[in-house]
């Protein structure tokens, strides 16, 4: 018999997103309202930079920002939250869930904004993993990551997360009067049960000292997870 793909058993499309919250001991993530836009465009304007590879903002004007959160709360997909940094009380950046397909078992993540206030925090990482934790405990097969080529920052984290690289979709996109190649990562159901045990380790109290340093790096945890590594990223 021809082999034409591995039989999935049991398959069953997962439900499409609805939790009104996710909440974890540094970070709550809740469904992007209008009320959150204040506190999140205040965040945001610690730099400009934190713009320059997403395909919309800098904000004119809070008013503007405001706008621009009213019309993404309102959608199913993109799916957006606002993170709640539970360590500072404030909501300091957004994620999504994106390019939903049920039917495929596959979801993104993506729009993904952390405002200097929350970048290198633990609730950012946090964060990350209760997204994830939802995705494959709802059922999805497949979780990806994608990103402007030119982001190296974004490149890292997505390993960091515990996504594989996939490659490189050249001039996938305009943005901004610019050319877009973007980067493919993913991680897969089989891949979830190592890098639920990474995070966890990696959130473990008695993984930080006195000063909240850590002891040992979520990137070493979640290395041994990757079946592919981004060349661009992995020493020769």
């Amino acid at each position: 018999m021809r082999d034409i793909g591995e039989r999935v058993q049991g398959w069953r499309p997962p439900v499409w997103p609805g939790s009104a919250v996710l909440e974890g001991r540094h970070a709550r993530l809740e469904r992007l309202t209008v009320a959150h836009a204040e506190e999140l465009d205040a965040a945001a304007r610690a730099t400009d930079a934190v713009w320059d590879y997403m395909p919309y903002g800098p904000f004119a004007s809070s008013a503007a920002y405001g706008d621009w959160v009213a019309g993404m709360a309102a959608k199913p997909d993109p799916w957006f939250y606002a993170i709640r940094n539970l360590d500072t009380g404030r909501a300091e950046g957004v994620a999504s869930w994106l390019r939903i397909t049920p039917e495929a078992g596959s979801i993104e993540v993506g729009h993904i904004l952390f405002s200097p206030a929350l970048q290198r925090t633990r609730a950012a990482t946090e964060a990350m993993f209760l997204m994830m934790a939802w995705v494959f405990e709802a059922g999805y097969r497949r979780y990806e990551w994608k990103c402007n080529a030119q982001n190296l920052a974004s490149r890292r984290a997505a390993e960091r997360f515990g996504f594989s690289y996939e490659g490189i979709f050249r001039q996938a996109a305009v943005i901004k009067g610019r050319n877009r190649d973007t980067a493919w990562f993913a991680a897969i159901d089989r891949d979830w049960p190592a890098l639920r045990t990474a995070y966890q380790a990696w959130l473990n109290p008695s993984n930080f000292d006195a000063e909240g340093r850590q002891k040992q790096s979520l990137a070493a945890l979640t290395r041994p997870v990757l079946v592919a590594r981004d060349p661009l990223l992995t020493p020769a």
